[in-house]
Formats: structure tokens, sequence, C-alpha cells
């Protein structure tokens, strides 16, 4: 972690683009709440195979409007290296100085990967077309990635990443503060001293992130799922109880040394600012 400690903390937050009206709206209001607490940035996600494209761009677009430093997600998956530099020359066009880079997935049912197969090659393509205008962020997994065949692979995996020009790493959510610490300290003897931000998934809707962790490769550790469960569907001990777990992991870390913190607000502001304000941020 001795690395880790010698970095400026940075704060973000996560939003993905929303698909109606309502969402809009919903997704204004938690900006503005969420903008008062004056985080580094606020990064915006792309879909599957670039699916939410037009949107991602509208909310971009219009957050930056607002006078909020805003990184937008790029995917390679199931797009050209003419349509992925285009992108890119249309966010330095609007002076956009943050991306955040990652391999992405490929739509259900397509098994078009794109002219790029892994997100290394996303950060070379975006040196190559645009220089040191974009402060590039990459994703990384302290419980490790699903597809990968051992944890070496996967350390070798981000080693690529940040070795072909990315400056910096949010990384995969967790609830074992364990694993972050173990994680980092093996890049660090890899050679690997870029930031390491943990990623944080405040605890809202706990059958919804068992569903979507069992997805992902994120590990819930068996004494918060037994906890959990055992609230069956008792909304406000869930929150309450996610609340002290969550905010617990994050002062664990950040007394660690971790540069910063990154939420994964689900586009709603609630649990992250009372998160942020017990934190003493």
């Amino acid at each position: 972690m001795e690395t880790q400690k010698k970095h400026p903390r940075t704060f973000g937050f996560e939003f993905f683009p929303p698909k109606s009206a309502e969402g809009i709206e919903r997704l204004r209001a938690a900006r503005r709440q969420l903008a008062q607490l004056k985080p580094t940035f606020f990064s915006v996600t792309y879909g599957a195979g670039g699916s939410t494209r037009d949107r991602t761009l509208e909310t971009v677009f219009e957050m930056q409007a607002e006078g909020l430093e805003v990184a937008p997600h790029i995917s390679s998956v199931g797009a050209t290296k003419a349509e992925i530099v285009a992108l890119l020359e249309l966010y330095r066009s609007k002076g956009v100085r943050r991306i955040v880079a990652v391999r992405g997935d490929p739509p259900s049912g397509s098994p078009s990967a794109g002219e790029l197969r892994h997100a290394n090659e996303l950060v070379a393509l975006i040196r190559a077309a645009t220089g040191d205008w974009f402060r590039i962020v990459v994703a990384c997994y302290p419980e490790f990635h699903p597809q990968s065949r051992t944890a070496q692979d996967d350390i070798d995996n981000f080693k690529r990443k940040i070795d072909t020009g990315a400056d910096s790493a949010i990384t995969q959510y967790f609830y074992n503060a364990e694993a972050y610490f173990r994680f980092v300290d093996e890049c660090e003897a890899r050679g690997i001293g870029v930031p390491i931000v943990p990623g944080i998934m405040p605890i809202g809707n706990f059958a919804q992130l068992a569903r979507f962790s069992d997805a992902c490769g994120a590990e819930i550790p068996r004494w918060l799922r037994m906890r959990m469960q055992g609230f069956s569907d008792d909304i406000s001990s869930i929150r309450s109880y996610g609340l002290d777990v969550v905010t617990e992991l994050c002062d664990q870390l950040l007394a660690a040394g971790a540069p910063g913190l990154h939420f994964y607000t689900m586009n709603q502001a609630g649990l992250t600012t009372t998160i942020w304000q017990r934190l003493g941020l």
C-alpha cells in the first residue's frame, strides 16, 4: 500500500445514462445533490456494445454544460477503430479531459467484438490518436476478473493497460478490504505504481446486488450475505446495516492510504451522500 499513500486523493461518482424521461429527471436531481459534495469528477457508463452511445453523449454534454468535470466511459466492444477515434475527437473538441477506457461487454446474442479485443489495445489507440490530452482511467479487479484463467494472468492484463499508457485505475466493487490491500501489494510488487482507487457499491437492494455480483464475479462475503438474507424484505434494516458496512469499509480503506473512493451510485444520491457525510469528507 506504500505507493498508494503518496497519491493525491480523487473522489468520483458514477452514473449510467437513463432510458426514460423519468430516469433523466431522477438523474438530474441526484446530480444536483451529489455535485454539492464537490467530487473530483463524475463518470458516465457506456452500454453493452455501445448500445447507450447517444444517451451517454447527451448525459456527458449536459453535465459538462452544468460545469461538472465528466469522464465518459469508452468501450472497444462492437466498435471500429475509426468510430472510437471519431468519438475521442468529439470529446476532445468539447473539452473533456478524462476518459474511462474499458473493453466492455458485447450485446447479448452478438458475437461481434469489434476491432480491438482487449482494453490495453484501446488505451494504446487513445494515446496514439490523442497523445497526452486525456487522463486515462482503466478498470481492475481485486477479486480477479471472472474470465481470467489465474490471478497471475489478471495482474498481467492490468499491467499491460498501465504500460500502454493508463494513468490510474478504479476497482470493481468489493466488501472485503483485505482483498484490495492484497491486490495493491501484488501490483506494487510488479512495478505498477499508478493510483488504484477502490470502487464502492452502497447497498440499497440486496437481492439485486446479489444477482449482479454473481454475474460479474464480485464476492459478497458469507457473513454479509447471511446477515442480509436474515433481514428478508425489511428494506430499512437492509439499508441501515448496508450503510454501516460500507461506511466502515470506506473508513478502513482511507485510513490505510487508499487514494480516494469511486462510488457506483446507481443514479441515486441518498446512500452515497450519507456515507460521505459519515466519513466526514
